[in-house]
């Protein structure tokens, strides 16, 4: 998809017209592609505390994922803003557990309701939603910066947890410039494909994400 990759308002809208557009039926499918990319990766089948999210605007669902991850005994977590920072841009992770109760955060978006949610760092995998990606590995996300604020303890890259973004195919770029506080990922799975990102330089753009 050739766009200019200074323009991230315009880029951002594109890509999340192109995922809406997907039918319940693609949505489906590339949510089953991608757990057969994800399942067979060593870094995903060691794993025992592991983010998912809950997926929005048209992102590729990680739910079978999430319950092939269950069922081999992960704790499973969702992000939820951080309860105790007033006006917080950093997320936590509440582990979905039986019965569990839900509240709608500011965005309108459903999180679970729990008493201890886990800090970033105690995670071994986090699987974060993307808008868009190019080959190099540089992200696109919604522009709240919520990720990037979270695992900022991970600039330069540390080893926990490990962060792999997902999205359909069709949300790659031909080229895609950074902003300057952009969190790099560990890799990129798609419905189609697995790519491990190698930190390199790219083009820094200032501003948001």
């Amino acid at each position: 998809m050739a766009v200019d990759p200074n323009d991230r308002k315009a880029l951002r809208r594109q890509l999340r017209n192109a995922r809406r557009a997907l039918s319940g039926r693609e949505q489906y499918e590339a949510a089953h592609a991608l757990l057969a990319q994800l399942r067979v990766r060593p870094e995903v089948r060691r794993a025992r505390r592991v983010a998912v999210y809950l997926p929005q605007d048209g992102e590729i669902d990680p739910g079978p994922l999430a319950d092939w991850l269950s069922s081999r005994g992960c704790l499973v977590c969702l992000p939820v803003i951080d309860p105790i920072a007033r006006g917080s841009q950093r997320l936590r992770f509440a582990p979905c557990l039986p019965d569990l109760s839900w509240r709608s955060n500011r965005f309108g978006i459903d999180e679970p309701v729990s008493a201890r949610p886990l800090e970033p760092w105690t995670l071994d995998l986090v699987f974060l939603p993307l808008v868009g990606f190019d080959a190099a590995g540089n992200r696109l996300g919604m522009g709240g910066g919520f990720y990037d604020r979270t695992f900022d303890h991970r600039r330069p890259r540390a080893h926990r947890p490990r962060l792999i973004g997902l999205a359909h195919s069709l949300q790659q770029v031909d080229a895609l410039a950074c902003a300057e506080h952009d969190v790099p990922l560990d890799a990129i799975a798609t419905d189609q494909a697995f790519l491990v990102v190698v930190p390199r330089p790219s083009k820094i753009l200032g501003g948001a994400s």
